[in-house]
Order: C-alpha cells, then sequence, then structure tokens
C-alpha cells in the first residue's frame, strides 16, 4: 500500500472484539453505564475513548432498575445507614479502535475488570469475617425478636432548640410498656415506665384500681409478655407502682430529669398505648406548668386527685395514662395522666390538645415510697378552703379562702386564721383552693413553706412545717366541692377505646370534663 494513501477504515468484521451486535449488558460496557446514542459514519475516523472518570466526574445513570420496596421498619428504630452506590467504571464505547487506539482500550477495561475482580474477593472476605459458617443455618433468640435502638437517654446532641425526636425515640422505647387489666367489670389497657432494674414499674393508679389479684400483665417494647403485681397504690396522687414476676436481665429502665426546670414552650414527647396501639409516639410543647386539674380518685371513696399538672399539647388519649411525657434530651418529665374534654357534645373522649402530666418530681417521691413500704405519706396543711380573691396594697388576686382551721394541725400552730387568704406558698401564685391543695400535696412531711396570705386588707408571711396526715381523720386540705367537675370514672372502667366521659354531676358553666384518658 502506497504510504500516502489513506488506510480504509476498519469494519466491524475485522475488529478483533467486536461489539457490533451485543446489547450493553453483553458488551464491555458495565450494566446502568450510559448507553451510546448512535454509531460513528464508517468515512470518519473512530474518536479515540475518553480517559477513566475520576470518583468525582461520574455521573450516575438517569434510568436505573427501581429499587425493592423497603421493609416495614419500627419507627422507633434507628435510622438505616445511607449507603453511596458503588462507583461503576467509566462505559465503553461500543464502537474499537485501530492500532494504537485499540491498545489503549484493552488496559482500561483490564483495570476495570480487575478493580472488579478486587471488590468482589473483598466481599467476599467480609461476609466471611462476619460469619464464622456460612454454610450452616443461624437460628434467633426469640428474647431478640422486636429489638432496636442503641441510643441511651439522655440523647446527646438533641437539645429544646433542636430536638430530634427520632434519636429519642429509638433511646426511650425499650423504657416504656403497655398495661393490660382484668377487672371484675372487665378490663382496660394503659401505659407505664420502667424505673430499674429490678422490674418496678410506675403508671396510674387509675389503671390498675380494681385488678384482679393485684395482677396485671405488662407488654414490653418489643412485644415479650409479663406479669406483674402490684406493690403500691396512692389514690391521692393518682400512682401507682407495678413489678414485674420475673424481670428480665435486659430491662432498659428510664432516665429520670427535674420537673422543676420545665419551662412553658419547651418541647416534650409522650410515648404510651393509646387506644390499645403501644410504643405511639406524639410531640408537642408544653403549654402551661402548674395547672391545678381535679378528677375522682381510681376508686369508690377515694381522694380527689388535685395536681399542679404539667400541661402539654401533644395528643394523649385513652390508654396513654401511665405513660412517659419526655423533654428533649429524652428525660421522664412527667407522667401523663388525664385530659380535658368538651362536655355535652356527644363525641368519643379524646385528645383536643389539653392534656395532662403528673410533675416527676412528685412522682418519684410517690414512687419512692411505694416501693419500700406500699404506700405513701402526704404531707396537709391542717385548713378547710374555698376560692376567692383579696385586695391589699392597691393590688387585687385570686387565692385560696381558708374556711376552718383544724386544731392540732401544722396551719392552727402557725396562726393560720378563718377568713385568710392564701395567695402565695414560696413564691408560686396560689390560683385558688385547688392550687393550693396541690402544692401542699407536692412537699413532704417536715418541710417547711412560707405562705403568704392576706388578712384585714394586709399582706402576711406565715412559715408552717407541714405535717403526715393521719389516714384515719377526714380528709383535709380538701378544695371546695362547689367547684369540682363531674368525678367519673369507676374501678374497670379505665380507659377503654371509646369511652364516654362521665356527664353526671358536671356544672353547667365548666365547659370541661376532667377525665383520666390520658
Amino acid at each position: 500500500m502506497d504510504p500516502d494513501e489513506e488506510e480504509p477504515p476498519m469494519t466491524s468484521s475485522d475488529r478483533p472484539d467486536s461489539t457490533e451486535d451485543r446489547t450493553p449488558a453483553e458488551g464491555n460496557a458495565p450494566t446502568g453505564g450510559i448507553a451510546p446514542t448512535g454509531g460513528i459514519a464508517p468515512t470518519e475516523r473512530p474518536t479515540p475513548p475518553a480517559p477513566p472518570m475520576t470518583e468525582t466526574q461520574r455521573i450516575e445513570p438517569m434510568h436505573s432498575q427501581p429499587p425493592a420496596p423497603a421493609p416495614y421498619r419500627d419507627p422507633f428504630a434507628p435510622p438505616s445507614a445511607q449507603h453511596r452506590p458503588v462507583a461503576q467504571p467509566a462505559p465503553a464505547s461500543a464502537h474499537g479502535a485501530t492500532g494504537t487506539k485499540q491498545r489503549l482500550w484493552l488496559p482500561v477495561v483490564g483495570a476495570a475488570t480487575a478493580a472488579a475482580l478486587v471488590a468482589s474477593f473483598a466481599t467476599v472476605g467480609l461476609t466471611r469475617g462476619f460469619d464464622d459458617d456460612p454454610g450452616s443455618t443461624s437460628s434467633t433468640s426469640l428474647a431478640q425478636v422486636g429489638r432496636s435502638g442503641t441510643d441511651v437517654a439522655p440523647v446527646s446532641g438533641s437539645t429544646a432548640d433542636d430536638p430530634d425526636w427520632e434519636r429519642v425515640a429509638s433511646a426511650v422505647q425499650a423504657s416504656v410498656v403497655a398495661i393490660q387489666v382484668v377487672t371484675a367489670n372487665g378490663g382496660g389497657e394503659g401505659s407505664g415506665v420502667l424505673l430499674d432494674d429490678a422490674g418496678n414499674v410506675l403508671t396510674n393508679n387509675h389503671v390498675v384500681a380494681g385488678a384482679q389479684n393485684d395482677t396485671v400483665q405488662v407488654t414490653l417494647s418489643d412485644g415479650r409478655l409479663l406479669d406483674a403485681t402490684i406493690v403500691g397504690a396512692d389514690p391521692t396522687t393518682d400512682l401507682a407502682v407495678v413489678k414485674l414476676v420475673e424481670a428480665p436481665g435486659d430491662l432498659r429502665p428510664a432516665s429520670l430529669g427535674e420537673s422543676d426546670a420545665v419551662v412553658v414552650g419547651a418541647p416534650v414527647m409522650a410515648v404510651g398505648n393509646p387506644l390499645g396501639l403501644a410504643n405511639t409516639v406524639t410531640t408537642g410543647i408544653v403549654s402551661a406548668v402548674d395547672r391545678p386539674v381535679s378528677a375522682g380518685g381510681g376508686g369508690q371513696g377515694s381522694d380527689v386527685v388535685v395536681t399542679n399538672a404539667i400541661q402539654i399539647d401533644a395528643a394523649i388519649n385513652p390508654g396513654n395514662s401511665g405513660g412517659p411525657l419526655f423533654d428533649a434530651e429524652g428525660r421522664v418529665i412527667g407522667i401523663t395522666s388525664s385530659i380535658a374534654t368538651i362536655s355535652g357534645r356527644g363525641g368519643q373522649a379524646g385528645s383536643i390538645g389539653l392534656g395532662f402530666a403528673i410533675p416527676i418530681d412528685l412522682a418519684r417521691n410517690i414512687a419512692t415510697q411505694l416501693i419500700e413500704s406500699g404506700t405513701a405519706e402526704h404531707a396537709f396543711l391542717g385548713v378547710s378552703m374555698t376560692d376567692g380573691d383579696a385586695t391589699a396594697d392597691g393590688v387585687t388576686r385570686r387565692g385560696a379562702v381558708v374556711q376552718q382551721v383544724t386544731d392540732g394541725s401544722p396551719a392552727a400552730a402557725a396562726d393560720v386564721r378563718a377568713g385568710d387568704v392564701v395567695v402565695a406558698i414560696d413564691g408560686d401564685p396560689v390560683a385558688g383552693s385547688e392550687s393550693l391543695t396541690a402544692y401542699v400535696r407536692e412537699r413532704a412531711a417536715g418541710d417547711e413553706a412560707k405562705l403568704t396570705v392576706v388578712r384585714d386588707g394586709k399582706t402576711l408571711d406565715v412559715t408552717v412545717t407541714l405535717a403526715t396526715r393521719a389516714e384515719t381523720a377526714a380528709p383535709q386540705d380538701q378544695p371546695g366541692r362547689q367547684n369540682q367537675p363531674g368525678q367519673q370514672d369507676q374501678p374497670g372502667q379505665q380507659d377503654q377505646p371509646g369511652q364516654m366521659p362521665g356527664q353526671q354531676g358536671q356544672l353547667p358553666e365548666n365547659p370541661f370534663g376532667w377525665y383520666f384518658g390520658g
């Protein structure tokens, strides 16, 4: 051939590695690569292949096989690791090259093939490292089924300014339980929170009141069913402790916070068993603190439950009772216990954004006593009260009007008199008789408290030393009955799905029924 004569183009049959009749999957191009959009005219010199792309230059295929549907994942489970797609080698051209160009292509293909082989052997080695006996059939312990979550409370990195609820939920899930109760009148469900490794569970008294043989069934977050017995109950504060009969060794008790540090507007998360839907998580904020709430006790003849509660807008419903209220770091700051429902509307009792939790400082004190002795003692002042107001120093304030002082009581010893209006205790405003009752019940016998009272138009500070109320004595420090909402909730009626709050005894001017439905 004349040296000046142009070499004719090579046909596909002349090429040693022709890909003319192959699909991209059958040729050198890796699966998922960018397929060529057309061939090269025979009269044109083939364009040399581009050098292999670097990691930052690779382009993921625009069209890939749709991923398989994601399996169901427990909402408590931590987020699954996101894997970066393995970078593919640069796609091969559908047309070969002559002379030096073809020899350049072969090393590129060889390098890609070698890299793929190395990756395959590495994968095999990694798999064998995790499975010493790949040929055997593995078995899963029933105790491990349903368990997930690696974080522990308090959760670092989750703050009130930027709560990470997914991590908090994962961290606290194992400390929340569902409680099933069978009574002479039927049964009900509620929630609880694990206090310690011994299997003590804190819940509401109205959840377990009337349980047959003082026995309930507890369901852990992973689905394990365990029997528990009632250690002690306190109708005055609507708190109770049950203990697992055979506590597993892998319990995850909750981390308890301090309710005194709770502020309005702080983010909160409620976890419980509303309407039998275990492991339900709802979030919201603290709407108010020291909100006086009164409701009927969990039994005939029991005290009216009066609590300066944490008010929240997180949804809680029948079955949430006894469950924990968490702060943004996963610490328990309250025990959800009741909700307010609109009376006379004919609808089901459910969340309207007005839920209430017993502060954990009070709950911790009562739970400690119940675990130690099965009973709880309460401080008392020794007065009967009603709502009212008083004017002094040019200011009118609401307060608790003392109607009667019991002889020999702490109030009598401090010279509290009938007609005094208590407007504050230790600097905290007293909005009425229920408010003062709740403040006193938060304290322990032997505590000193400073009462700010208005007497004859003048403001006085009176220091009183609280004492233990004798259980055989007539109930003291009870707010005036004329201001009480209806006393619904009888034993065996706790937290049943669709239960209506009772309407009997409801005052016409009171638009809410305080309902043990939280």
